[in-house]
């Protein structure tokens, strides 16, 4: 069998920190072993970690400008004016436009939601949208997952004589916008303790002080809100730590009862309504997709009426719809994939240390999503563009860790204009200065890339014995949950191990592998890669395995199975 095409980094143990979390806690020792890999050796620690509380949430009162907020949404209220409350496109601006317009018309005010439609408005808030507001006679004007680089919106608003309010949780410029409140987690002079939110997140945290200040029950807000916030917090790809994992542990729970019916009526459709537990990996890959999908491909006021549906009729409805357009994102993002690729090896571009390339006929909605497969294909950064509605070329880009996307933007300002984080962002580019843009990131990621930064990285948590891993332990890694980014579902090392029989299965691209344990046990094995190498491997030799222990739960049957994901021959 041909040797791992992957560095592994595998973490170090520490036994007898092990046996005492084990000991002080009654956990299984696996357990014990991820959680003092990952920091949490104290046992109140890792108690705090595996039972998280909402008691332990921060006081919203310390959002930065929460009190200028709240008295501008109160103000609102006494005199009845209309808020005009401003979300985003994708899963978390739904979740944040849903949230922030209910919950004001609960309390008493005057509302109209409005989420934008990717390819006529784009990102962030319109300059239209501003005169909409005031034509529908707004007075207050509240954003909701966007809002913090609006500088020439806000001014607008407020020349039109709108109050503003911004909830946000993307990155701060150096000046932000001269909004009467600008509620930002990330803002320098923050003084809550945890900036790392979603925007339905920070909007959860101030309508909860809200709630609090006007003597409402904060029971029934958050029985009301907290799926909402957990869907949106996974689906935005956030931390799961500190306030987000509390966040999204309470809100998975209360989303396997949700009382919202147009959540219901896309569980049902997902087959998820009476799935207990509700994980991370639902939402991830259920149902964010497809009430992402309708910003996607076509229009996000569609989520919107599917998350304030109140008749299960037109919520059934509104899901078939949307899980039909997740269906149209899938072939769409497919076939330009296929494109893609072809392109590239056609054009022997794969050993380059940056891909960037473009078609008009590609859609941008799902321009990210291909530049994300690219970039899992061949371990480089992607860019991968379409012609915008002004005629400027529009990329999405994704990343590898040692290449920061936001910084190689800035780095070529005017020629770039865009921005975001280390692994994904977006810009624009002139047509005339396409050609000139391609070879300006090709050499600059040349000089800040190493031939070990384009080498994919296998992480693992430890090195184990396979004799130490059973169905109990399996069972036990589940306390993890909900995982994800900061907090991933944890794999390990097992050196010297016997493949005693390699199986076929439906699927040409996976076999299932008798692993021979230290004791004898035969444990069996998935592997989604490398199976036609697999069918032609010697079961003579050892090999070291990196797997994911994974509980098989069937026809009430519960049985242990380890995930291959990378293989190589013992030295």
């Amino acid at each position: 069998m041909a040797p791992a095409r992957s560095r592994w980094i595998v973490g170090p143990r520490d036994p007898a920190a092990e046996r005492l979390l084990a000991d002080a806690l009654g956990i299984h020792r696996l357990l014990a072993v991820v959680l003092v890999a990952r920091g949490y050796s104290e046992p109140c620690e890792a108690a705090r970690f595996l039972n998280p509380s909402l008691d332990d949430l921060g006081d919203p009162a310390l959002l930065p400008d929460f009190h200028r907020g709240l008295s501008l949404i109160l103000a609102a209220r006494e005199r009845g004016d209309r808020i005009f409350v401003h979300g985003d496109y994708d899963v978390d601006g739904v979740c944040t436009a849903t949230l922030l317009g209910h919950f004001l018309k609960k309390i008493g005010c005057d509302v109209h939601v409005h989420v934008p439609h990717r390819e006529r408005e784009g990102y962030g808030i319109h300059l239209s949208i501003i005169a909409e507001a005031v034509d529908r006679g707004a007075k207050l004007f509240v954003t909701g997952d966007c809002g913090i680089s609006a500088h020439e919106q806000v001014r607008a608003a407020k020349e039109a004589g709108m109050a503003v309010v911004v909830t946000d949780h993307h990155h701060v410029p150096e000046a932000f916008p001269e909004a009467d409140a600008v509620i930002n987690p990330h803002r320098g002079d923050s003084r809550y303790p945890f900036a790392d939110l979603c925007g339905c997140g920070v909007a959860f945290r101030f309508c909860e002080g809200i709630t609090r200040e006007i003597g409402w029950p904060i029971d029934k807000f958050r029985r009301r809100y907290l799926d909402l916030a957990a869907l949106a917090t996974v689906a935005d790809v956030m931390p799961l730590v500190g306030e987000n994992r509390i966040l999204a542990k309470h809100g998975l729970q209360r989303l396997e009862r949700t009382p919202w019916v147009g959540l219901r009526a896309l569980l049902e459709k997902c087959g998820l309504l009476d799935k207990r537990p509700l994980t991370s990996h639902d939402v991830g890959y259920r149902l964010g997709p497809r009430i992402n999908a309708a910003g996607r491909i076509d229009d996000a006021i569609l989520a919107l009426r599917l998350l304030q549906s109140e008749a299960m009729d037109q919520a059934r409805a509104l899901a078939e719809e949307v899980d039909r357009l997740n269906a149209e994102r899938q072939r769409l993002q497919n076939r330009a994939v296929e494109e893609a690729v072809a392109r590239i090896e056609a054009q022997r571009w794969e050993d380059l240390p940056l891909l960037m390339l473009e078609d008009p006929a590609w859609n941008g909605g799902v321009i990210g999503l291909i530049a994300g497969k690219l970039r899992e294909r061949y371990w480089r950064p992607a860019c991968v563009g379409t012609l915008d509605g002004d005629g400027r070329f529009k990329f999405s880009a994704r990343s590898v860790p040692g290449f920061h996307l936001a910084e190689a933007i800035r780095a070529h300002e005017p020629l770039l204009r865009g921005g975001g984080h280390a692994l994904a962002a977006g810009f624009s580019v002139d047509p005339s200065m396409l050609q000139q843009a391609k070879e300006a990131l090709l050499a600059y990621a040349s000089q800040i890339l190493s031939a070990d930064d384009l080498v994919p990285t296998v992480e693992a948590v430890a090195e184990v014995s396979l004799r130490d891993v059973d169905l109990e332990a399996a069972e036990a890694l589940e306390q993890l949950e909900p995982t994800g980014v900061g907090n991933s579902r944890p794999t390990f090392v097992a050196r010297r191990v016997g493949v005693s029989r390699v199986t076929a299965t439906r699927s040409p691209n996976a076999v299932v592998l008798d692993l021979i344990a230290e004791d004898g046990r035969v444990v069996r094995a998935v592997s989604f890669n490398d199976a036609e190498a697999w069918r032609q491997a010697s079961l003579d030799e050892p090999y070291d395995v990196v797997f994911l222990p994974e509980v098989n739960r069937f026809n009430g049957r519960t049985s242990l199975n380890l995930k291959v994901v990378d293989t190589k021959p013992s030295d």
